[in-house]
């Protein structure tokens, strides 16, 4: 059996990378094909597999600029030739599932959610602050052909799963495609407490790309005057701008190894989450470590955090609304017991039996030539 991984681009190990990678080892010999490759970016498993770049690969500024080449990201992922393989999958949150097969593969999709940017956070990415009239024309009139090529696309597609319950309805409203609900891999081996006791410190954690969907200067604002402190995690296009206003007790430690951020869930007093995310596997990494997680209610978190067992909820995604939850999750004593059962739920080894059986019903209906290697 020949078969096809087809992931957006490897720039990064983030979620999306964790759940290729589970895909890479139960495909030792398919080969992966995406828009931009950074070597060295992505796991020595990822890395290990024969990799085919698209042609964005090749033009001069693509290691931090690839996204400025959105409008070409159709005609690329096209581009590349995955025609002769039986299986393809595309762990897709860009164009990957719109790679066009060959006669007679199966195609199943993995999504990480539809192209955010396009059907609902265009005013979020492109804001009027930062783009003038004539750009955020020429912009509007790029994301409607990207919705349009990203709807006719969807037939390419067999099959979908979903990473959160959020994430296939938002399939269903766009695509007009059921999708089944597989959460992903959260590696609970080796997120977890301290053998020896850690003690709790008065600071307060964010880990995540620094994005404008994320809403990082919500969480800033909510700390200008309070007394604990908050560290951040992570890098991306904000950053300069996030640093330039944030209050003197918001640190930036920039993009670090798994073992800083694992140490710094075992110590921070809780781990905030004001963005609406797919599905977010920080939460439970914090969870399985023993931190709770004040979180905006709304999106995938709803689908990970328990109430008052495992971390709380802000309604009003607001400075306000969140210094409100900062001051109750003082009076609210987290079930450290509960928070590592929570997150178990949502174990690496449960996702490869659950995407392992998905996998295998389709290529049953499907009647396709060959064996699957397990």
């Amino acid at each position: 059996m020949k078969v096809a991984l087809v992931h957006d681009w490897l720039t990064g190990m983030r979620g999306g990378e964790k759940c290729l990678e589970v895909f890479c080892e139960l495909f030792p010999r398919a080969h992966i094909y995406t828009l931009v490759w950074n070597r060295g970016t992505v796991s020595k498993t990822i890395e290990g597999m024969p990799i085919h770049p698209s042609f964005v690969d090749r033009i001069p500024g693509k290691t931090g600029g690839y996204r400025h080449y959105l409008p070409v990201f159709p005609r690329a992922i096209e581009s590349l030739d995955v025609r002769g393989y039986d299986l393809i999958i595309s762990t897709s949150h860009c164009v990957a599932k719109g790679a066009i097969p060959g006669k007679g593969s199966l195609c199943l999709c993995y999504c990480l959610t539809p192209m955010r940017y396009v059907w609902e956070l265009e005013d979020v990415y492109f804001t009027r602050e930062r783009y003038g009239f004539l750009r955020r024309w020429a912009i509007g009139q790029i994301t409607r052909r990207l919705r349009s090529w990203d709807k006719a696309t969807v037939n390419r597609v067999h099959t979908f799963a979903a990473i959160s319950r959020f994430v296939a309805a938002r399939i269903k409203e766009h695509y007009g495609r059921d999708a089944e609900v597989i959460f992903p891999p959260v590696d609970t081996d080796y997120y977890r407490s301290s053998d020896n006791s850690t003690k709790r410190e008065d600071f307060f954690l964010i880990v995540s790309a620094l994005v404008p969907y994320k809403k990082i200067e919500i969480a800033m604002e909510a700390f200008r005057g309070n007394p604990s402190r908050l560290l951040i995690i992570g890098q991306g296009t904000e950053r300069r701008t996030l640093e330039r206003t944030a209050p003197s007790n918001v640190r930036f430690l920039g993009r670090v190894g798994n073992e800083v951020v694992r140490d710094h869930y075992r110590r921070c007093r809780a781990v905030l989450f004001p963005g609406i995310e797919d599905f977010g596997i920080v939460p439970l990494e914090a969870q399985a470590c023993g931190a709770p997680v004040i979180a905006y209610r709304a999106g995938g978190a709803l689908e990970t955090v328990l109430e008052k067992k495992t971390g709380l909820f802000f309604d009003e995604q607001t400075p306000h609304g969140l210094r409100g939850a900062l001051e109750e999750s003082q009076r609210v004593c987290f079930d450290e017991s509960a928070m590592r059962r929570n997150a178990e739920r949502f174990s690496r080894a449960r996702f490869v039996h659950e995407i392992k059986e998905f996998i295998r019903r389709a290529w049953d209906e499907h009647r396709g030539q060959g064996e699957l290697p397990w």
